[in-house]
């Protein structure tokens, strides 16, 4: 069953925002993921989004191969970035089956 990593996302640093979204990238795909929405600004229908956050979703074959990239060595490097380059909420959620 596929699994989704849904982020919420604010750049605090864009320079380091890019070199993160390259490494990201890269570690996402070998393990599988692929980019559903990436960086989109959600309209809201109903209640407020703030207009400095953006939405990323990136879908999965299984939570198994999430947390196995989440765990990488590959992804390391990126989350290591991350800490200066966002401020972000990341949300494991598994699809439904067909």
């Amino acid at each position: 069953m596929p699994a989704y990593v849904i982020s919420e996302v604010e750049v605090l640093d864009e320079e380091l925002a890019d070199g993160y979204r390259t490494l990201a990238e890269a570690s996402i795909r070998r393990y599988g993921g692929r980019y559903i929405v990436r960086g989109a600004l959600p309209e809201a229908v109903e209640g407020a989004w703030p207009s400095s956050q953006r939405v990323v979703v990136v879908e999965f074959p299984d939570t198994d191969r999430v947390k196995e990239w989440y765990a990488s060595s590959e992804y390391a490097e990126a989350l290591e970035i991350r800490k200066s380059a966002l401020e972000w909420r990341l949300l494991l959620v598994e699809g439904v089956s067909e």
